[in-house]
């Protein structure tokens, strides 16, 4: 008995007998109790550390086991207790094993998420990018008649371009626009210390997101995944396998008539195998902002107030040629904090600290703050934009008029 592992809260219990709840689970449940009193307990839960959390941040996983807390019989992952008009899926497809039903609880807990809540309206610029995975990801699942045959969807969707311009935000529009189940996968999240759970992990994942389908496998930074394979001798056996694992269930995909998008993003597409770009059908650009998004980018950020100078939005447009969208950010922030920072001086000289309630209003943004944030902040993802050029010339997706 002192070898078998002990169980955690979030063990399924095959072939054992079921064990008393613990005090400090019905210490948790007391306290779920006294935050649903409130009114709100449809949005409200408590963590694991007794803490209250909306449940839309919550994962799938999280919620089934507040469920079953809530309605204790069940059968085979399914609440029984429930009152919805359709009926709850079960969480996990039937699997071969109880070891390959821990990894997907393991999969479960830390990858599927509920509505990122990212709009098309919210990613500035892109047109070209939002209007190919429109038609590659969003009109096959609105329209499903239409993509028969040949024209069945795409499956395989790899964003590129420099960091910072975007494409996770595109991935979680995707999702969010066509309302599926969001797989957000790191090399942490398959790559396992034992031996042989790295390629298991790999088809449980694709066998899940077929389950929950319609669904999105989002693997971001894809190149420290799936680099090119027999590169030199320092390539680990480990490594080659789960390379081997995970190209055969993209390839998979095209034989199900499940749609479940494998959607890739990353910054060095040329260091891809050649196996991979041709699973990854779609290959779409994300490049550097245009004036225009730039200025819409500004404009949302450091919006001008009537009754306060007007920013100089054509000086800062002109500026940041180069620059990504996360500059632009770091642009803004580095503006805005110039007014706290005079502020602060004349806080850091009083002997006293300032009650929060008499502490003075932050200035506006001035002229010379812009110039000074310009100054301070340069461009960070224009070494690469000759590469990115080339490379979506030779293997990219482009739109024709």
């Amino acid at each position: 008995m002192s070898d078998e592992p002990a169980l955690t809260r979030w063990s399924f219990q095959f072939g054992r007998k079921k064990e008393p709840v613990k005090k400090d689970a019905s210490q948790s449940d007391n306290v779920t109790d006294r935050a649903n009193c409130n009114g709100n307990s449809s949005n409200v839960s408590i963590n694991g550390n007794g803490n209250a959390q909306n449940t839309s941040e919550m994962s799938i996983y999280e919620q089934y086991q507040q469920n079953q807390g809530r309605n204790p019989s069940h059968t085979n992952g399914v609440a029984s207790g429930r009152t919805d008009d359709k009926p709850q899926k079960s969480l996990f497809p039937p699997f071969e094993s109880a070891e390959m039903r821990t990894l997907a609880e393991s999969l479960s807990r830390d990858i599927i998420r509920g509505n990122p809540d990212v709009k098309w309206e919210t990613i500035k610029g892109l047109e070209n990018a939002k209007r190919l995975l429109k038609e590659a990801v969003v009109m096959p699942i609105k329209y499903p008649k239409y993509f028969t045959g040949l024209l069945s969807p795409w499956k395989g969707i790899l964003l590129f371009g420099p960091p910072g311009t975007g494409k996770t935000m595109l991935a979680k529009a995707v999702a969010t626009e066509c309302g599926t189940t969001f797989f957000n996968i790191s090399a942490s999240s398959i790559v396992s210390k034992w031996r042989g759970d790295s390629e298991k992990l790999v088809k449980v994942l694709f066998e899940l997101a077929r389950h929950h389908a319609p669904s999105t496998i989002f693997l971001d930074e894809i190149d420290a995944i799936i680099s090119q394979r027999g590169e030199g001798r320092s390539e680990h056996e480990a490594s080659r396998r789960l390379k081997t694992e995970l190209l055969i269930q993209m390839d998979g995909l095209t034989k199900t008539d499940e749609l479940v998008f494998v959607l890739a993003a990353t910054n060095l597409p040329w260091e891809l195998d050649a196996a991979m770009l041709r699973r990854l059908e779609k290959r779409i650009l994300v490049p550097l902002p245009e004036p225009e998004a730039r200025r819409a980018m500004f404009e949302e950020l450091l919006p001008s107030v009537s009754y306060e100078e007007k920013l100089p939005y054509d000086l800062l447009v002109e500026k940041t040629e180069g620059y990504s969208g996360s500059d632009i950010r770091l642009v803004c922030k580095e503006a805005a904090m110039q007014p706290l920072r005079r502020l602060m001086v004349l806080l850091e000289d009083k002997a006293e600290v300032v009650p929060e309630e008499e502490l003075p209003v932050v200035g506006p943004i001035k002229h010379e703050d812009i110039e000074t944030a310009l100054v301070n902040t340069r461009p960070s993802a224009h070494l690469h934009a000759h590469r990115y050029e080339k490379f979506n010339n030779d293997y990219g997706s482009q739109i024709l008029q």
